[in-house]
């Protein structure tokens, strides 16, 4: 690091589990973020001020006034825009020396595999249950940790799932994606506007113990939150051995 990243990153350093060494991991990595919403914009946020090397932010959506409210990367100036090409700019304002690409495209299939693959660690900040199942399967194949959150009305969600880990499972070990599930949007359900802040922080937090290889992450926890009386329930979620998605990846693991 030259003179001004240890001025920058020195209240980082100054942390023991973390020092130059850590920091030096976290500016070699690479998080990729999917969406670019209420969850991305924190996450994505602390990701480039902490330092993160590499971020590829994707959202193939526009900035609209409704998002203002709580897509904190995003300006009034910016509506109708999209929204990984203002998340882009924000960023560059925070930190210039994080290199950021924003894609304004749907990621499925191949596309999103390569990608995934390409990536230290995966942020999942979509708001739908086939995405999210997009992403875990292509995380599962390519071994790399997801950290994935949720958020509506004033309740929020968080868990890490890591494949590389033989005992933890996946996000299809909680929601089988053969299961149905209500789908709920902000759009008609709505959001308190500081939960998408937390949660989202809290996805960098991980993404960034991840990177750095620190303390213990949220796998096999469940992390619920209930914002109206600010209340926290952890769950321990085990993996399903005969899951459709990690079952097989290690059943042909070496024991």
């Amino acid at each position: 690091m030259n003179d001004q990243q240890l001025l920058r990153y020195s209240r980082h350093i100054l942390l023991d589990p973390i020092g130059i060494e850590g920091q030096e991991k976290l500016l070699a990595g690479h998080a990729l973020v999917i969406g670019a919403g209420g969850l991305g914009s924190p996450a994505a946020f602390y990701l480039a001020s902490a330092g993160v090397g590499r971020i590829t932010l994707v959202d193939n959506d526009t900035v609209d006034l409704t998002n203002l409210q709580r897509q904190i990367l995003h300006t009034t100036d910016r509506v109708g825009q999209p929204k990984a090409q203002s998340g882009r700019l924000t960023l560059a304002g925070i930190n210039p020396e994080v290199e950021v690409l924003a894609l304004t495209e749907r990621l499925e299939g191949e596309r999103l595999r390569a990608l995934t693959a390409e990536a230290d660690v995966v942020l999942d900040c979509s708001d739908n249950f086939a995405t999210r199942h997009a992403v875990n399967a292509a995380c599962v194949a390519a071994g790399v940790p997801l950290v994935s959150g949720a958020a509506i009305r004033f309740d929020g969600q968080i868990s890490v799932f890591d494949s590389s880990r033989p005992d933890a499972p996946c996000y299809a070990c909680l929601f089988p994606p053969d299961q149905e599930f209500e789908e709920v949007q902000c759009a008609t359900m709505g959001v308190f506007a500081p939960l998408v802040g937390i949660i989202g922080t809290m996805q960098a937090a991980e993404a960034l113990k991840l990177l750095a290889g620190l303390g213990e992450p949220l796998a096999g926890r469940l992390l619920l939150l209930d914002a109206m009386a600010m209340e926290w329930t952890s769950i321990r979620i085990s993996r399903n051995p005969a899951c459709p998605v990690c079952g097989e990846r290690h059943s042909c693991a070496p024991a």
